[in-house]
């Protein structure tokens, strides 16, 4: 059964109809809130993401639920021919897509409206996909990944990176002391979105994470499945091959 962990529990809309109108609603502050709360290590964890396509050298990367387009950036590093990244918040492509053209960047990447879970692109289409804290926000996860494998050429590789939960002490107490108490209220005072931070534990509380997401995975077809923690397992890079 799918988990249905929402941002706005007295709304009638669907997750999917909700989760775009929360990050509509804080776009404008998405990119500092991301920066301030992780403390930047968040930077240096997509960094790490896309170092596990290197040796893949993909010339055409899907980067699902792009937001503002931080991942397709870091993407860049690999030197593709394209990169296009689709979200179902307008509010968010539209931030980052004033980012690629600050950079100069409008060229190499491409950020279109789009849902992960009827993705509008051919099978067999990309070198590889790549997703940075988005899978834990799909309505139907399975749906999803197998949207994901249809779309990926074979061999190629599959990079998600999301937030996971610690286990040892006293990093698992710390974590949940600063994202159930502190982050909620960090986010309310900048964001003005009284649910979205409330919404970013519970959906991370919500997640399969680990040897379940691994499963799931599985399940849709991908093989050579692994996961990487990070920094004290705040985090992890999951790798998949179709």
């Amino acid at each position: 059964m799918e988990e249905k962990t929402v941002p706005y529990k007295n709304s009638k809309d669907t997750k999917k109809e909700q989760v775009a109108k929360m990050f509509d609603n804080i776009a404008k502050k998405y990119d500092f809130l991301n920066h301030f709360l992780s403390v930047g290590i968040d930077k240096i964890w997509r960094k790490k993401a896309i170092a596990k396509l290197k040796d893949n050298k993909p010339n055409l990367i899907l980067d699902i639920a792009t937001g503002t387009g931080d991942l397709a950036i870091s993407a860049l590093q690999l030197n593709p021919e394209k990169v296009i990244g689709i979200d179902i918040s307008e509010g968010m492509l539209e931030i980052g897509r004033k980012k690629l053209k600050n950079k100069m960047l409008e060229h190499r990447i491409q950020l279109l409206l789009g849902d992960s879970e009827n993705i509008n692109f051919s099978n067999n289409n990309f070198d590889a996909a790549i997703v940075a804290f988005g899978v834990r926000n799909f309505e139907n996860l399975q749906k999803g990944l197998t949207e994901i494998y249809r779309v990926l050429k074979p061999n190629s590789k599959f990079v998600v990176l999301e937030f996971s939960k610690p286990s040892s002490f006293p990093i698992k107490q710390l974590y949940n002391f600063y994202f159930s108490k502190i982050l909620p209220s960090l986010g309310k005072l900048f964001s003005k979105d009284n649910s979205a931070y409330k919404y970013l534990p519970e959906s991370v509380n919500a997640f399969p994470e680990g040897k379940e997401f691994i499963e799931k995975l599985k399940k849709v077809g991908f093989h050579t499945v692994n996961q990487q923690k990070l920094t004290f397992g705040i985090a992890s890079i999951y790798t998949a091959i179709k």
